[in-house]
């Protein structure tokens, strides 16, 4: 039988002071489990104290995602082999969930006895709020950049989020524009609710008309039962309606009267019904010249032009094209159940010189397409467009290395970052460069 007391014994005195004074999160535990000590790291990460702690399971207090099958305690326990770094989360005392990193070996006494076992946590909360900046996800789903040129988006986009205005996105066909209204819609108090889109230029009148406001039984030839429209199912949440500058100027009355009075009529009905779904606007025209032709109504134009979002091309926000590539290929990746490592750097430069004139869309197109032709680790120049290619060599004009280059090294900086877990002194020796040179290049790249 082992005593209680073999494992509180390797906290006493001087090694006790110690694990007090260090950042990582420590505890012990018996041969059944019971949590023996627990330092004041392990406090400050669990928000548990020690005297709630001790004498407990350690699967009360800790609550990790590897508890249940893949307890790194318990194999260190079967096997006396010692578990390091493994990455996971714990639950803490207020719900929150914290990513963390586990370590697990065996404890002996004198006699070389296993008398238990201990664990190091460390909190990567810091680590990954830095790693979610290097990618540009700024906690808003896919909307990635570090160019100047979208800051303004990145910065309103959740200050809108917040209001139910209605919000106009104009931008090129390509640059993503669905994207920024689903990020709001995501952020927004009705986000429970449907996000409903409707392309306003693939569609006649007739069919538009009954496509938003839906229709009553009878109310044409053929309607045998109502069906409700877009603004009935976009009860609550938000109603896209992209490429609105291509709606008839019969339409644009109709729809105007919604924004003002919130209701509508179905086709063939005698009521009118409310709607209090937020309305999202897209379009990849210049409003503002079409209402000065009198293309476009003037007052629905002030109606959808609450908040206006500018989306700018991807030919003026190239230093993305890198995040862009590596969050294409880790898509991909996952949807085709592949393990590309990502563009060799001649591709790259390919890229980083071409115009875009499809913006983001054609990008994640050649990336996909790439994928369906490359059976090797990296992407190279034969995967790309034969289009694309001969373009770049009938331009005829040198690579903007300069450009190239820094899209290279934020590359390789992001990919030193990944493999090192976001660990700066780790991730500056794998680039062959001294922490402070790493930090003034992640810096000056505005990472």
């Amino acid at each position: 039988m082992i005593l209680k007391n073999e494992t509180k014994a390797y906290c006493d005195g001087f090694n006790c002071t110690i694990l007090e004074s260090i950042s990582d999160g420590v505890f012990t535990v018996d041969d059944q489990w019971q949590i023996t000590s627990f330092n004041r790291a392990a406090e400050l990460i669990t928000g548990i104290s020690r005297n709630e702690a001790i004498g407990r399971p350690c699967w009360e207090v800790f609550h990790s995602s590897l508890c249940e099958a893949e307890c790194p305690l318990s194999q260190t326990r079967k096997s006396g082999k010692a578990v390091v770094g493994k990455v996971c989360y714990i639950v803490d005392a207020k719900g929150r969930r914290i990513t963390i990193s586990v370590s697990t070996s065996l404890l002996r006494n004198s006699r070389g006895e296993a008398v238990g076992a201990v664990e190091t946590f460390r909190d990567l909360s810091a680590m990954e709020s830095l790693r979610l900046k290097l990618k540009g996800d700024f906690d808003m789903g896919e909307l990635i950049s570090h160019s100047p040129a979208m800051q303004k988006v990145l910065e309103l986009t959740p200050a809108v989020a917040e209001t139910t205005s209605t919000v106009l996105i104009q931008g090129e066909t390509g640059t993503g524009k669905e994207l920024v209204a689903k990020t709001i819609h995501a952020l927004s108090r009705g986000r429970e609710s449907p996000f409903v889109a409707v392309n306003c230029s693939a569609l006649p009148d007739t069919l538009l008309e009954s496509e938003l406001f839906g229709y009553k039984a009878g109310a044409f030839t053929g309607a045998q039962k109502d069906k409700p429209g877009r603004f009935a199912q976009a009860r609550g949440g938000t109603l896209f309606l992209d490429e609105i500058g291509d709606i008839s100027p019969a339409m644009q009355t109709k729809l105007l009267r919604v924004l003002q009075e919130k209701s509508y009529e179905p086709l063939g009905a005698v009521h009118s019904e409310k709607s209090d779904a937020r309305i999202i606007a897209a379009t990849n025209k210049d409003l503002e010249h079409l209402v000065e032709i009198k293309a476009f109504r003037q007052d629905l134009f002030y109606r959808i032009n609450v908040v206006r979002i500018d989306l700018p091309p991807l030919r003026h926000r190239k230093e993305d094209i890198p995040f862009l590539v590596e969050h294409f290929v880790d898509r991909f990746n996952l949807l085709f159940n592949r393990e590309i490592r990502g563009v060799d750097p001649q591709v790259l430069s390919i890229l980083m010189s071409h115009d875009w004139p499809g913006n983001i869309r054609e990008l994640e197109n050649i990336i996909e397409r790439a994928f369906v032709l490359c059976r090797q680790e990296e992407i190279t120049r034969s995967h790309l467009p034969r289009d694309l290619i001969l373009r770049e060599q009938r331009a005829g004009e040198p690579l903007n290395m300069y450009s190239a280059r820094q899209a290279l090294e934020a590359g390789n900086i992001s990919r030193a970052l990944r493999q090192s877990q976001n660990n700066l002194s780790q991730a500056a020796r794998l680039l062959g460069m001294h922490r402070s040179t790493l930090y003034r290049k992640m810096k000056k790249m505005g990472l």
